[in-house]
């Protein structure tokens, strides 16, 4: 096995995953710590272990990622891969140090580079800011995220609060003189993080040609595309799924909210999550809107979502009213596939495709289908045997008309 890779969340997973398979690997998305058939695992070249750690407290995100990579590296990973948003989802307190901290004690290495640059997606990396589609981190969309609210924009100051590890910084300059002149500076740095400018993808393939001796790499799933490998391993054949069509965001980002809007605009029937209702009893929210949409399945394609506009987000400093919602829409999907009444699931949002999947008891995502960059469908099969396909898609990702045209790629 080439690569082995840990997730902080599962769309994070699977764009991962989808890249890599995009460069020749045949790659494949394992769940947490849910058990995996070895044998299914057999000619994988790269494996990404999705978690849902991006808020978990920091003890229980390096715990998890500790477990991650020692299942990786059993598996015979050469390489290891932290992968982590592109927007760099944290806090002060955050997770993505510590987590780096533990990997480069496990791999016994002294440093690495920290590129979270997806120029496909609009974010880039200069002069150490990084950018949401040429503006600054700060004056980004990030900056409502309910969860982790992006208040600054230079990437090491991100980074610095949460290692006691140097992070230093390469500037555009010297990747633009090439992979030798890079991987010169990528050795003669400080130990310690090295945030490495890049705004084009031809700068991303000149930082992997640069690492492709460390042993640790850590980034955005983008950062995986410039890696050298050879094949011609397509995507995995989705099963004929002849059922319901559904979607649910849980996501209040940007480009979520536009998926919804282009929804409404197409004559899909949509449907918002009472909060409230799902506060005070989040079975019967669900129950709720399990009936609306048996009541339009399989006509149609349902739309339950959370966050139509900014305004319909409130101050959530404890998570309660998130947990609420990816309870309500976690429990939705694992009752109407549980039925066989639907197979087919676009699910919009980090933290509400990881509740979907664990309440589905999924084990393995098989790459399937490229949407968008970023965004791909996959075949997993329930804990109960039931065959799903499903869309795991970060908040952030995917053209407007997402929830309308996915379906046309399983034709």
């Amino acid at each position: 096995m080439h690569i082995g890779a840990v997730a902080d969340d599962f769309t994070g997973a699977t764009d991962l995953a989808t890249t890599l398979q995009a460069r020749g690997l045949r790659a494949a998305v394992v769940i947490e710590d849910r058990p995996v058939d070895e044998r299914a695992l057999d000619g994988l070249d790269a494996v990404v272990v999705a978690l849902k750690s991006r808020t978990a407290p920091v003890e229980e995100a390096v715990a998890a990622s500790q477990r991650a990579l020692d299942r990786v590296l059993g598996w015979g990973a050469d390489r290891a891969y932290v992968k982590y948003c592109s927007t760099f989802d944290s806090t002060d307190a955050g997770n993505i140090g510590p987590v780096l901290d533990a990997a480069r004690e496990r791999l016994g290495v002294d440093r690495t580079v920290v590129v979270p640059s997806f120029p496909a997606n609009g974010r880039t990396v200069e002069d150490g800011l990084l950018l949401v589609h040429g503006e600054l981190l700060e004056d980004s969309p990030m900056r409502h995220h309910p969860l982790t609210p992006m208040t600054r924009s230079r990437v090491r100051d991100l980074l610095a609060p949460q290692t006691a590890q140097p992070v230093s910084e390469i500037p555009l300059a010297v990747v633009r003189e090439g992979a030798d002149a890079l991987r010169a500076a990528i050795d003669g740095a400080d130990p310690g993080y090295l945030v490495v400018d890049a705004v084009t993808d031809d700068d991303l393939r000149v930082i992997a040609a640069a690492s492709e001796h460390l042993r640790l790499l850590s980034g955005g799933a983008a950062l995986a595309a410039g890696i050298d490998a050879t094949g011609g391993h397509g995507a995995a054949p989705m099963p004929p799924l002849p059922g319901g069509r559904l979607v649910v965001a849980g996501s209040a980002s940007a480009a979520t909210r536009g998926q919804v809007a282009d929804a409404i605009a197409a004559g899909l029937p949509t449907r918002q999550v009472d909060v409230a209702a799902a506060i005070a009893d989040p079975d019967a929210e669900a129950d709720a809107l399990a009936a609306w949409v048996r009541g339009r399945i399989p006509r149609v394609v349902p739309v339950v979502y959370s966050v139509a506009q900014l305004s319909d987000v409130r101050p959530d400093p404890d998570g309660v009213a998130a947990a609420a919602v990816e309870r309500v829409l976690a429990r939705l999907v694992a009752e109407l596939v549980g039925t066989g009444e639907v197979d087919r699931v676009v699910v919009a949002g980090g933290e509400t495709s990881g509740a979907v999947v664990q309440a589905l008891g999924v084990g393995m995502l098989r790459i399937g289908p490229q949407l968008a960059p970023g965004v791909c469908w996959s075949a997993a099969t329930t804990a109960d045997g039931r065959e799903v396909g499903l869309v795991l898609k970060s908040g952030n990702f995917g053209a407007p008309d997402l929830f309308t045209s996915a379906w046309e790629a399983l034709r």
